[in-house]
């Protein structure tokens, strides 16, 4: 597997009360609690439902909230 295959690239998401699920283009899923990102936690539902999936996988974005991730990087990996 090379570098580039093995980079966690986001298919879509799911946002609970309490937690963010990356399912990724690989197949792996990753939850990690909402509380790591304070602009999300304190986002109204319709704010959260308006994300974009943008560099083809490799970050989420927020725009009602200011709000960017990066997949990789939840994956400890660089950016």
């Amino acid at each position: 597997m090379t570098t580039s295959e093995a980079r966690p690239l986001a298919r879509e998401i799911e946002i609970t009360e309490d937690t963010l699920v990356i399912h990724v283009k690989d197949g792996r899923t990753l939850a990690v609690p909402l509380a790591w990102f304070p602009r999300l936690l304190d986002a109204t539902k319709a704010q959260l439902v308006n994300y974009q999936i943008v560099g083809g996988g490799e970050a989420l974005h927020w725009p009602d909230v200011d709000e960017d991730i990066s997949v990789p990087r939840l994956f400890g990996l660089p950016c």
